[in-house]
C-alpha cells in the first residue's frame, strides 16, 4: 500500500518517514476502537452518540498532528500544511460533537469534520502520488471519507444507532488501512538501516 522511502530525498524528509509509522498506528487504533464501540453498543443515547463521535474525532486529528514534521508549514506545497488545516477541523468537530447534541447536528458536524479530510486527503494523495510515502493510502482514505460524510445525513431519521453505525463502518476500513499502512512504514523503517549496513 505504501511506497519506500525514496533515496534521493534530503535526510529530514527520510527521516521523518522512517517515524511516520507511529502517527499512523496512532490514528488505526483510534478508527479501530471507535469502530469497536460502535459495534458492540447496542441502544447509544444522543449523548452518548456524541461524546463517542466527538473522542474519535479528537483522537484523529491529534494523530494527523503527530504526522506533521515540524518543517511540514513550509510554502513548497508540503502536505503538513494542509493536513494541519484538516487537523485543526476535526478537532473542532470533535469538540462540537461532545458539546453539542441531536442526530441531526451529529450527522452535519461528523460529515463537515469527515468530509473536509477526505476532500484534504484526496488532493494530498494526488498531488503527492509517487513522491510521498502515504499518497496511495491518502487516495484510498479520501474515497472511504467521501463515503462516509455523503452516507451520514441520510441516517437522521433512524437514530443514534445508525448514526454511530455508519460513522463506525467507516472507520473500521479506514482503521484496516491505516493499520497495513503503519505496520508496511514500521517494516520499511527497520529494514531500511539492515540494508544500508549490507
Amino acid at each position: 500500500m505504501t511506497f519506500p522511502v525514496n533515496p534521493a530525498e534530503p535526510a529530514s524528509a527520510a527521516a521523518h518517514q522512517a517515524e511516520l509509522w507511529k502517527p499512523v498506528l496512532l490514528r488505526a487504533a483510534a478508527a479501530l476502537v471507535f469502530g469497536a464501540v460502535t459495534i458492540f453498543w447496542a441502544a447509544p443515547s444522543v449523548a452518548g452518540m456524541g461524546f463517542a463521535g466527538g473522542l474519535y474525532l479528537l483522537a484523529t486529528g491529534a494523530a494527523l498532528f503527530r504526522g506533521i514534521p515540524l518543517n511540514g508549514l513550509r510554502r513548497d506545497g508540503y502536505p503538513g500544511r494542509a493536513m494541519s488545516a484538516a487537523a485543526s477541523i476535526l478537532i473542532g468537530a470533535g469538540v462540537t460533537l461532545m458539546v453539542l447534541q441531536g442526530n441531526l447536528l451529529f450527522a452535519v458536524i461528523a460529515a463537515l469534520g469527515i468530509g473536509l479530510l477526505a476532500a484534504v486527503e484526496l488532493y494530498l494523495g494526488w498531488r503527492f502520488r509517487g513522491r510521498h510515502v502515504l499518497a496511495r493510502d491518502w487516495l484510498a482514505s479520501g474515497v472511504i471519507g467521501v463515503g462516509t460524510a455523503v452516507a451520514l445525513p441520510f441516517f437522521v431519521p433512524l437514530g443514534p444507532h445508525a448514526l454511530l453505525g455508519v460513522a463506525g463502518g467507516g472507520a473500521i476500513i479506514s482503521g484496516v488501512l491505516w493499520i497495513l499502512a503503519g505496520l508496511s512504514l514500521r517494516h520499511d523503517a527497520r529494514t531500511g538501516p539492515a540494508k544500508a549496513v549490507n
